[in-house]
């Protein structure tokens, strides 16, 4: 008898449940979080949006080296921190660096990656969130292994995986999905299709119905969300993360959601899309969505508005101070960490480059 592998496939279309006018939409399956989630991933969007348009602000003023914003995509990244017990992890891409403060890392170490200073500015073992990831879908296979690690030793910690729709046509997407699948580890993949690969459309990445079918292949059930509505993401990943977590496997979630912002501040969009299309999704903004909701329902007065919008602005200050300080940066620390116990051929370049700064301080 032929298995029944309907569990596998993603629904029709997206779940929705708030519409971009603010309006509750039934969807099979899924129920509107509790009122309080939403109102704390309200006020987390909020914080991430000023982030976002922060950060953006420090690289004009040279503070940052380079940043890639998730402006619009914020609802993503909160419910991705939001739907994890403390004991689980969350390995981000270059892109979710607002995942990364909503799951409790201080912005200013965030954000030392893209100013140039260290690989990660923030201890990964402090609040569960392994090191920002520059190179596509390397950080999948490394998040499996987290999950298998944690599932050998009978510890309930589920992974949640985050990637761009440019990850899944990479390498390192197919091998983490397929081993993940054989030894059912607990992980959440999540992607943000974000309609673009950098300047690649996902028209000329896929021709597959959608990227959560990309699952089937491997056995791994896969799910659609509106990528702009808060309230199905916390409901659609926080589903997969309690059946990841009940032993049933890795999840593949894809969310529909729009890059507003350049790929990076060294990116000219306007070569590859039209205005058209950028201002088609201004309607579907994820945070004046949660807010027409939330305010229809009486949920959310102007006082709460001007605390989150307070405490967003003391953030954005914060960010400010700590990325203006100057680091004089010691050449010494190349070697510090690149073995636990070092070679005799890295002590010979760690000397080597002693010398040739002592010699310069001598002139």
């Amino acid at each position: 008898m032929t298995p029944d592998h309907d569990h596998l496939l993603p629904s029709a279309r997206p779940v929705v449940l708030i519409d971009s006018g603010g309006r509750p939409v039934e969807s099979a399956g899924y129920a509107l979080p509790p009122d309080d989630h939403l109102v704390k991933a309200y006020e987390a969007l909020v914080v991430g949006r000023r982030v976002n348009d922060q950060a953006y602000a420090l690289v004009r003023q040279g503070r940052l080296a380079v940043y890639p914003s998730s402006h619009g995509q914020e609802a993503c990244q909160v419910a991705a921190a939001h739907v994890l017990q403390d004991g689980d992890w969350l390995f981000p891409t270059y892109r979710d660096t607002v995942a990364a403060v909503a799951r409790g890392v201080d912005p200013v170490e965030a954000l030392v990656l893209l100013k140039g200073d260290w690989h990660s500015g923030y201890d990964p073992h402090a609040h569960h969130v392994a090191p920002q990831a520059t190179p596509l879908a390397t950080q999948l296979p490394h998040a499996v292994g987290v999950a298998h690690a944690a599932r050998l030793r009978g510890e309930p910690t589920v992974v949640m995986a985050l990637c761009g729709d440019g990850a899944t046509s990479e390498g390192d997407f197919h091998e983490a999905l397929n081993f993940a699948a054989v030894f059912r580890t607990p992980v959440v993949f999540f992607v943000q299709n974000n309609e673009y690969a950098i300047s690649v459309p996902l028209a000329r990445q896929s021709v597959a119905p959608s990227l959560a079918h990309k699952g089937i292949g491997y056995g791994v059930p896969g799910e659609r969300v509106d990528g702009n509505d808060v309230a199905a993401l916390l409901a659609v990943l926080g589903g997969a993360v309690a059946r990841a977590r009940a032993g049933e496997g890795p999840q593949l979630v894809e969310a529909h959601t729009y890059r507003m912002h350049a790929h990076t501040n060294a990116d000219d969009a306007t070569r590859y899309r039209q205005d058209e299309e950028v201002q088609a999704w201004v309607g579907r903004d994820p945070l004046t969505r949660l807010d027409a909701f939330l305010g229809g329902r009486g949920l959310l007065t102007d006082q709460m508005r001007e605390s989150c919008a307070g405490k967003a602005e003391r953030i954005a200050a914060a960010m400010r101070a700590g990325l203006a300080k100057d680091v004089r940066p010691d050449p010494s620390e190349l070697f510090a960490h690149v073995y636990s116990a070092p070679t005799p051929q890295l002590l010979e370049q760690a000397a080597l480059v002693a010398d040739e700064l002592s010699r310069e301080e001598g002139h």
